[in-house]
């Protein structure tokens, strides 16, 4: 219980009581669903990143291998550990810096499949780092000394931030980080709550078509193969039961598979799950969606969090991806 109390202190409380759908809260593990489905609880982020599994549950993927979805929404992914943990979700979305500090902890979590990946393009990704169109902040290097928000503090947006900051030539241990949800951060920027924002798509073209600057994609900046997010579970559900996973797994690359070839049906069912305007929806930038990881980015960014005191140790990458 020492370990679980610890990690409920990365964000808990943000998760969500109900599925985008209106389904009830998650009550425990998988079990059988509507005729011979299986139910499965997942937690995810109503961000552009999650769109894959929307998709593979609208073109039947999931219940092609036997699995009824439960969608719930979360606020990110630290905060979806403890109820990966407890039994609440057998599978949640989140990124894999979320992961390896949940390992760093003693926690057993396991990666499953991705989630999505930088487009690589350092000219426009789906992820950014925004400040006021007339701010003085012209390039990475000014941030040093200001307040930045990101959604969730210690994890894979100030570590990145913090690279390539220093790339630049600026101080990565002088800005101050705040955590402000992603729906938020617009009017925090806005608002001279924070110098920068770092805001993910569907709320990122938004940011910039409401008179934002983007400073950095930092994602791509940082590393053009990186791969931002997975979906996971406890390594007991992974030996456990297998053949749940696997499914999962199966349903999950179809889905990736589909995205990275539709992108058209991405951004429209963004729209069913996200207030996002059409409009607004048609300018944003897409994450690329694949199967495998890469494990040299993987390092990289392992390596970044390590040094930036996000991880206190080096964490061994090959128990954690599948």
């Amino acid at each position: 219980m020492t370990l679980l109390a610890g990690v409920s202190a990365l964000g808990l409380a943000a998760c969500g009581s109900g599925s985008p759908s209106g389904g009830e809260a998650p009550q425990g593990s998988a079990s059988a669903g509507a005729g011979d489905l299986t139910k499965v609880t997942v937690g995810v982020i109503p961000i552009v990143d999650t769109a894959p599994l929307y998709l593979g549950e609208e073109k039947g993927f999931f219940k092609e291998e036997g699995l009824d979805l439960d969608i719930q929404t979360v606020a990110g992914g630290a905060a979806a550990i403890p109820a990966v943990v407890s039994g609440g979700f057998d599978f949640s979305f989140g990124n894999v810096v979320s992961v390896m500090v949940a390992n760093d902890k003693g926690l057993d979590i396991k990666l499953v499949a991705n989630g999505n990946s930088t487009s690589g393009d350092t000219k426009k990704d789906f992820s950014g780092v925004v400040v006021k169109e007339d701010s003085d902040i012209k390039s990475p290097k000014d941030l040093a000394g200001k307040t930045v928000s990101v959604n969730t503090l210690a994890n894979i947006g100030d570590t990145t931030i913090r690279s390539v900051v220093e790339a630049d030539g600026g101080d990565p241990d002088s800005i101050k980080f705040v955590e402000v949800g992603f729906p938020d951060a617009p009017a925090a920027l806005a608002n001279g709550q924070v110098d920068a924002a770092w805001i993910l798509d569907p709320f990122l073209s938004k940011a910039v078509a409401d008179g934002g600057r983007v400073l950095s994609y930092n994602f791509a900046d940082f590393d053009p193969n990186l791969d931002i997010s997975g979906y996971f579970t406890t390594g007991d559900k992974v030996s456990s039961d297998p053949e749940l996973v696997a499914k999962f797994q199966s349903a999950m690359n179809k889905s990736l598979e589909y995205a990275q070839e539709n992108p058209q049906e991405v951004r429209d069912i963004v729209g069913t799950y996200t207030k996002i305007e059409e409009a607004d929806r048609a300018e944003m930038a897409l994450p690329t969606f694949r199967k495998d990881f890469n494990m040299e980015a993987a390092q990289k960014l392992a390596d970044a969090a390590v040094k930036y005191g996000t991880l206190s140790k080096e964490p061994d990458l090959g128990a954690i991806y599948p």
